[in-house]
């Protein structure tokens, strides 16, 4: 297991691309500049030995050893030993709706990156809580099992689209049966679950399924985003807007919000139903409805005993801006013959 000390030194890769453009500049000008004064054949036969390719070999050796530089600055750090520690919490498991309504732009940048903000923003308020993340539309997926690393918890979410699931649609209620799975301390007493959704829901058995919860002792709390007036479903292509869904009449599909089944379901569970259009409303409720929660203690196991890696770097990033020192620009004879970028017969 990884970690980095400083990772805020990351943003020092920004150097790679501007030297890149500025080595690119450089030999744009130089040769447009050698072409005032001499053409290529003359060029050839007063500097015989200048060699494109090693000046990129060059580059490239300073590039690579810049990069390993900055990398030891973030000095990765590994554990060497797994233990066991005891932690106080509770369990939250996050159900995101990700069926095609939830690409309507009603709130920008649309619903489902809205969804992905709250649950992003309540899992950096949480505490030694264990978190756990499902993906449904016509059907549900489990995207993270139940665990104590939300740095992994926030990578999945990011990653999470409706291309992940085969079958369209809005199905709650096969969001509300997965999440019993999730729930393996029958020790914990406070069970959260907090379903994000527009509230299309498809199915008749939804709030029956969130009463054998209720009765489990699981609190439902539902988010609701979009808007009651509705927004056309985008269709997309590479990132560029093709057109809207459409009816089997031709017409466009306006998809609304639908707060009432929302509602009845956090209702049904003793839980709340919270406006998610604006992000820090639901963030604020969660997180005080987490905070004065009882806590139960747990085992879980972390790394431990981490060691600087960064030596390992600043070794490699050494040895590539030494031979970057050392290689000289000039061709070498098995290059000449090799001619790699043609320069024999660009000069003929």
């Amino acid at each position: 297991m990884y970690r980095f000390e400083e990772p805020t030194y990351f943003i020092l890769f920004v150097i790679i691309p501007i030297i890149t453009l500025l080595f690119l500049w450089n030999i744009f000008w130089k040769k447009r500049t050698q072409k005032k004064f001499a053409n290529n054949k003359l060029l050839e036969q007063l500097a015989p030995n200048t060699s494109i390719f090693k000046l990129v070999l060059k580059f490239i050796f300073l590039v690579i050893g810049l990069s390993f530089l900055i990398i030891a600055l973030v000095n990765p750090k590994m554990g060497t030993k797994l233990k066991t520690v005891k932690r106080e919490g509770v369990d939250i498991v996050f159900a995101l709706d990700v069926s095609r309504s939830m690409l309507a732009e009603d709130i920008a940048p649309n619903r489902l990156e809205k969804a992905k903000q709250i649950i992003s923003k309540t899992i950096d308020k949480l505490g030694s809580d264990r978190i756990g993340i499902i993906i449904y539309a016509g059907s549900a997926y489990p995207l993270l099992p139940i665990t104590t690393d939300h740095a992994s918890a926030e990578m999945f979410l990011q990653n999470a689209n409706p291309d992940m699931v085969s079958s369209q649609g809005t199905a709650i209620n096969e969001a509300l049966n997965l999440t019993k799975t999730y729930y393996n301390n029958d020790e914990q007493t406070n069970r959260f679950l907090i379903v994000i959704s527009d509230g299309e829901d498809h199915e008749e058995n939804t709030k029956q399924i969130a009463q054998n919860l209720a009765n489990e002792g699981v609190k439902i709390y539902t988010i609701g985003v979009g808007t009651e007036k509705g927004a056309p479903i985008p269709l997309k292509l590479n990132g560029s807007l093709i057109g809207y869904k459409k009816d089997r009449k031709g017409g466009t599909v306006i998809t609304k919000r639908n707060p009432n089944i929302l509602s009845e379901i956090a209702e049904i569970s003793g839980g709340k139903y919270i406006d998610g259009n604006r992000t820090q409303i639901p963030v604020s409720e969660i997180q005080k409805i987490i905070a004065n929660a009882e806590k139960s203690e747990f085992e879980t196991k972390q790394f431990s005993d981490y060691k600087d890696q960064f030596q390992w770097f600043l070794g490699f990033g050494l040895l590539f801006l030494l031979i970057d020192v050392f290689l000289f620009e000039k061709k070498t004879k098995w290059l000449t013959n090799l001619d790699l970028f043609n320069e024999k017969k660009s000069n003929k």
